[in-house]
Order: C-alpha cells, then sequence, then structure tokens
C-alpha cells in the first residue's frame, strides 16, 4: 500500500475564503476555516503565501485554481514598484488593500521580510513579472 495516496502535484483547486475574482497573478496562501481548507490573501509581509493565483473565481466561496510556487518552473506574479532580475522578492505590504499577494523588492525599511523569490527580468509596477521561486526564509534588514 502506498503512504502517497490521495495527494496530487500541480495546479490545485479549492474554495476562496474571500473575493479573488480579480487577482490572478497574485500569491495566496491557504488557511484553516472551520475545518476547511480555505484560499486567501496574505496579511501580513511574513505569510506562508507559496501559491499563484491562476483563476480566482467569480466571488468569495467559489473555487479558484492555485499554482505552487516550485523552485523547478518560473512564474508570473504582480509586481509592486519596479525590480532588475536578481533582486530579492517580498510580499508587498498588504495593509494597503490593493497590495496584498503582490511582490517587491526588499525594501530599506527596516524588518523581517519573507524572501519568495528572484525576479528572472526587470519589471515595472503592475507587470506580470517573471520570478523562480526560492527557499531562502525570512531575512532581517
Amino acid at each position: 500500500m502506498s503512504s502517497q495516496s490521495n495527494t496530487q502535484s500541480g495546479a490545485i483547486v479549492m474554495a476562496s475564503g474571500e473575493d479573488l475574482s480579480a487577482k490572478a497573478g497574485y500569491l495566496a496562501e491557504i488557511r484553516n476555516a472551520s475545518g476547511e481548507a480555505k484560499a486567501y490573501l496574505p496579511d501580513a509581509i511574513t505569510d506562508l503565501a507559496f501559491y499563484v493565483i491562476t483563476d480566482g473565481g467569480d466571488a468569495s466561496g467559489d473555487n479558484v485554481t492555485l499554482q505552487p510556487l516550485e523552485p523547478s518552473r518560473n512564474h508570473r506574479v504582480v509586481l509592486k514598484s519596479t525590480c532588475v532580475p536578481g533582486d530579492q522578492l517580498v510580499l508587498a505590504d498588504p495593509s494597503t488593500a490593493a497590495d496584498k499577494g503582490k511582490l517587491r523588492k526588499i525594501p530599506a525599511t527596516a524588518g523581517s521580510y519573507r524572501v519568495l523569490a528572484i525576479a528572472e527580468e526587470s519589471g515595472a509596477d503592475g507587470q506580470l513579472v517573471r520570478v523562480r521561486p526560492v527557499p531562502v526564509g525570512v531575512v532581517t534588514v
């Protein structure tokens, strides 16, 4: 008997815990909602937002499609501000609702930031920039 039954690779589908309908290309995390796994935009810059939303459904509670961040492939994620190839990218400040789930280069402001990816191309604000996920972890500035 296999210990890896009922598992899958690649994209996953689950209910959203909030309206993700216009959030393709944003990062999301999975949270517990009364015993059910649901997709949400991150609330903190250190959240475990390890999934790219590829289909955000039509409203809160709809099924959404999430692509796990995998270092073996690159992904396109919505960028806040600008970046150049090689920049370490972290979550944008989620206290600005429009920036929840976007990536930005590590800011100069003191703090702890979870590095999620490295930019593979130059990018401008709002662009779906090509990134490579990396398991760097939390960096303190």
